[in-house]
């Protein structure tokens, strides 16, 4: 629901934060978010920022949006819950939507983004036995990646200090250099099942993987026999300016992970993929309690539908296009910036100050902006923002920058 935002006051104090009884697994900011218009977010002071977080790529239509609160209450008009021992309807429409818009042939739904990646490594692992046996059964990651914190996909995730505290991690999981020559050497190997590779490598410092260099990977995959996951859960999804950021690289994988924007909030992770990847799966080898249920599958139709829409495509490339020349520029202005990458609405500045200070400086002056390591500031901003709020939120982030 949509609340009132009142005029920003940008020397506002900020909200002081109380004790709570949440495990503290995030450094949370000081406020408490309360409610949202457009791309604009309030807290409970009434004070409002500029979103250039969107719930970590997730809330791609912004707040209060009419469509996706009445697609809501349409679906908790229907079942909310039966399992996946029957048949619903939403979930096989979603499911047959995707493949309808995608290069694949069938969709299994769980409920996050680490979710989809682990069911992507145990599919992989299926069919591989299926085509040569236990031996071939290793998932090869790329420097630079995140896929995700549980044991399996933190195995693939290319960030030592969220490794260190859970080893020993799942066996068979490795990470590789992004060079091309060591990835000819590594999956020369007959016992490598899988390579699972980000399009835009998002936590690792906002890097888009180039076109040319996608292509490369899935001509050296297809010749190894190897399966190429790409995970676009924070990509995809019209992030880059494409419904699914392969597009882009116009490449089709074996397996596409997603999440984040998919049911507009509610708890929804998918992998898409080929038959010959499907065939291998047996009932039994995967399951899921909440997966594809019918309410979240209903609202997650609505949202699919939304951000295939040519026009909200176009603008998130006319405005990607923008904000990559207006970041750049800002850069040349700063001196405090060493690099400018993305596509899209997804962009990452490699700062010389630590970016946490930057993310600070910037919710002081009413933006809020997230991380991406340690000196890297991520932009993810509503797909659905103006021009007008992407200008005043560079404008505030210039100032949070520095000279």
């Amino acid at each position: 629901m949509s609340v009132a935002l009142p005029t920003l006051t940008p020397g506002d104090a900020p909200a002081v934060a109380q004790p709570s009884a949440i495990l503290g697994t995030y450094k949370r900011a000081p406020m408490t978010i309360v409610g949202g218009t457009g791309a604009e977010l309030a807290d409970e002071t009434g004070r409002t920022y500029i979103d250039f977080v969107s719930g970590i790529a997730v809330n791609a239509l912004g707040y209060g949006d009419e469509g996706l609160r009445d697609a809501m209450h349409r679906a908790a008009d229907g079942l909310v819950h039966a399992s996946n021992l029957y048949r619903t309807e939403p979930g096989e429409r979603l499911a047959a939507w995707l493949v309808a818009h995608s290069f694949a042939d069938r969709v299994f739904f769980c409920n996050s983004g680490a979710e989809a990646n682990e069911g992507a490594f145990k599919f992989a692992r299926r069919w591989a036995r299926s085509i040569a046996g236990p031996e071939k059964h290793e998932i090869v990651g790329l420097r630079g990646a995140f896929h995700g914190r549980l044991f399996g996909t933190l195995a693939a995730t290319d960030r030592p200090l969220y490794r260190a505290p859970f080893r020993p991690l799942a066996g068979g999981i490795s990470v590789a250099e992004r060079d091309l020559e060591e990835l000819e050497t590594v999956l020369l190997a007959d016992t490598v099942a899988a390579l699972i590779v980000e399009p835009v490598q998002g936590e690792g410092g906002v890097r888009v993987l180039d076109p040319g260099y996608l292509r490369e990977l899935r001509a050296l995959t297809h010749e190894r026999r190897v399966l190429l996951i790409l995970d676009e859960i924070q990509c995809g999804l019209g992030r880059t300016g494409w419904l699914f950021a392969y597009e882009r690289a116009g490449i089709e994988p074996d397996l596409l992970t997603l999440a984040k924007p998919l049911a507009g909030g509610l708890p929804m992770g998918a992998v898409l993929m080929t038959d010959a990847v499907a065939r291998a799966i047996q009932p039994g080898d995967h399951g899921t309690t909440f997966g594809g249920g019918p309410f979240v599958a209903a609202v997650a139709e609505h949202v699919v539908q939304r951000l295939a829409d040519p026009a909200l495509l176009a603008a998130v490339r006319a405005h990607g296009a923008w904000l990559g020349e207006a970041l750049t520029e800002l850069a040349a202005r700063s001196g405090a910036v060493r690099a400018v990458r993305g596509v899209g609405l997804m962009w990452g500045l490699d700062v010389q100050a630590p970016a946490g200070e930057v993310v600070e400086r910037a919710r002081a002056a009413g933006l809020l902006v997230c991380t991406a390591g340690e000196h890297t500031v991520r932009l993810l901003p509503p797909l659905t923002i103006t021009h007008d709020e992407l200008a005043r939120g560079v404008a505030r982030l210039e100032e949070a920058v520095g000279t």
